[in-house]
């Protein structure tokens, strides 16, 4: 399938590991003129190169600290009118609520909600007027089903998600759509760290925390990187213009709920 979106600009934040790489490699992939973020020059220049290996497209690079007002300035600076945005940065750390004190939550709030916030606001002007925008969060799946040890993370998180519905309703009339992706389970350096977390908790090696991580997962078995940034890519085609203010969640079908 075409996506239509062949010379789309498009920011993708935090994107030299990960989810945002995943993103960023699948809107490549689909000839979309991409710019990738990062803190570390180094680490962005192997994205760079990875992106140009799996696709053979050339994107640019910045490096800056989004969480900062001056990192969004050079961001958005590098492609003002982007036609699309994919809004990610890292997670705060999980713990308990005698963990996180009032640097803690500023912290979060400030990475987690403000700073995508922001980008959203000085971007989604500019794509009203010119009839086409497609933004997409990556929060997570712990949004709807909040757990206490990632509490500061999913309460920074859902606020991001009332904001961007709250702004779809207004932004749909222009065909710029706002959606949220929540992922759990996908296999990371963030999953990773998790795997390693229950190994020192639990006393186990690394084999035995992925395969007690994956008996939780209902496909029973880690999602990949690209279901992830495929299903980023088709949120941001022509095709997903009617679809705005969801949340989608990739988590191998693991969510109990209904709605």
């Amino acid at each position: 399938m075409d996506l239509g979106i062949r010379s789309r600009k498009a920011l993708v934040a935090a994107s030299s590991s990960g989810l945002g790489l995943a993103c960023a490699t699948a809107l490549a992939r689909e000839g979309c003129v991409v710019t990738i973020n990062g803190r570390d020059l180094d680490r962005l220049d192997i994205a760079r190169q990875s992106i140009k290996d799996a696709t053979g497209v050339d994107v640019a690079t910045v490096v800056a600290d989004i969480s900062t007002e001056s990192g969004r300035a050079a961001f958005v600076q590098a492609c003002a009118h982007a036609d699309i945005l994919v809004n990610n940065n890292a997670g705060p750390p999980p713990g308990s609520l005698s963990d996180w004190d009032h640097a803690a939550w500023l912290g979060a709030l400030e990475a987690n909600m403000l700073a995508p916030i922001l980008l959203i606001r000085a971007l989604l002007p500019g794509m009203r007027e010119r009839k086409f925008g497609r933004i997409i969060n990556i929060t997570s799946a712990m949004v709807k089903s909040p757990r206490p040890h990632m509490a500061l993370s999913t309460t920074a998180r859902t606020g991001l998600t009332a904001f961007s519905k709250a702004m779809a309703l207004e932004s749909a009339v222009d065909n710029v759509t706002i959606n949220n992706l929540l992922p759990e389970r996908i296999d990371t350096g963030r999953q990773r760290f998790m795997a390693e977390r229950m190994m020192k908790a639990q006393n186990i090696d690394m084999d035995e925390a992925r395969r007690r991580i994956t008996e939780t997962v209902a496909a029973k078995r880690f999602g990949t990187p690209a279901e992830f940034g495929d299903a980023c890519a088709f949120l941001c085609s022509a095709q997903a213009g009617f679809i705005s203010g969801q949340n989608l969640q990739l988590d191998g079908g693991s969510y109990p709920g209904l709605i």
